[in-house]
Formats: C-alpha cells, structure tokens, sequence
C-alpha cells in the first residue's frame, strides 16, 4: 500500500511567508529530481509525520501535487533543535528502476557477551552509505552482537552478505567492538614520610 502525501505549490517568497506558513501548521519545502523541475511546495506538518512514521526515513512517498502523484524520498530537511519542529523538507523525485545512494541508520541489537563479563560496547559506525533502487533501500541495519567476546570486533564484511543491494564501505571498516573493562589506577603511596607535628610542643624547650 502506497503512502500519499499530499502537497501544495507555493511561490518562491520571503522569510515572512515562510513564517506564515509554518504558523498555520505547514512546513515548507520543495520537490526536485528525476522529472520534476525544482518546485517549491509546503505540506501539512501533521500529515507529514504521519507519513514519515508510516515509510520511515527512507521510505518512498507518493507525493500528490493535484496534477500527477510523484514518487519521491525525503532527501533532506531542517529542524528546530528547541521545539523539535521541521522547518523545511527537500523531496528527491526517483526512478523506482533507478539505483540511487542514500544513508541509512545502524542499530546493535542484544547485549555481547564480552559486554556481561565487564567488557565496553562500542559503537563505531552509526549510518552506512548504501547503493540500491528506492524500494530496497532498508529503514535501517539491525547488528546482532550478542556473540561478541572481548576483543571481538564487527566489521562491515560481517553484514555484507545479508542484504541485496551494495554497500559503499571497506569490508574492514569497523562497525561495533567489546573492548576489555578499564583498569582502576591504584594510588601508590609516597615514598617521603612527614612526622606528624605535635600540637602544642614548646620548640623554644631545646633552643
């Protein structure tokens, strides 16, 4: 089932109406790529959400424009750190037939078992540059490291084979390592010992 966004055009306008927009619950935004000219649209904020949860980040979107429905990813976009709003939305119009590079999250599934021993999980790559046509493109990577000992590292190799599309990495390249737990230093004490001085003594007794 396709996910439809519906979208408007608007002018190329100033700062001020962009703001108009954003204030009646819309988000500027604009739609190029494969057999669209750039065109600025704004869409409804609330349906935009709704859709993104729907297809998630790299999901295809049918983007109604009134005329013809184009099937476009979200590309871009900007977001206001304080209200946690989008500001802007760029839309890349694609070729379902045409392999396109887009990013994609990774997320380490279970706990290693270096980690249960007192080892540290790190992870080193947090996104994958991937090759594939829109509708092979995955949400995200989900790595299995729960079998990873201390010292073990998870490389990009490790996962190549799973998926059907190409991923623009060395198969070297780390992705996660259980690292051995840190040493505590201990304190070792001074070698120069200082007598304590006794409170009260008359010094002037021995001069």
């Amino acid at each position: 089932m396709e996910s439809v966004l519906t979208a408007n055009r608007r002018e190329h306008g100033r700062r001020s109406q962009l703001t108009k927009i954003r204030e009646r619950g819309d988000i500027p935004a604009v739609v190029y790529g494969y057999r669209v000219e750039n065109t600025p649209i704004f869409v409804n904020s609330i349906d935009f959400i709704k859709t993104m949860r729907e297809v998630g980040r790299n999901g295809v979107i049918s983007l109604d424009l009134g005329e013809n429905k184009v099937n476009v990813i979200l590309h871009e976009y900007q977001q206001d750190p304080i209200k946690n709003e989008v500001l802007h939305a760029d839309f890349l119009a694609v070729d379902m037939k045409q392999e396109i590079d887009a990013l994609v999250r990774v997320e380490l599934v279970g706990e290693a078992e270096g980690a249960k021993q007192g080892g540290i999980t790190q992870q080193i790559l947090y996104e994958l540059s991937v090759t594939a046509t829109p509708n092979n493109i995955p949400e995200v990577f989900e790595v299995d490291i729960t079998d990873l000992q201390i010292g073990d590292t998870l490389t990009v190799g490790d996962i190549k084979d799973k998926y059907n599309i190409t991923i623009n990495h060395e198969e070297i390249e780390t992705i996660a390592t259980v690292q051995p737990p840190r040493e505590e230093e201990v304190e070792e004490p001074s070698d120069t010992q200082t007598e304590p001085e006794v409170i009260g003594e008359d010094k002037s007794a021995d001069e």
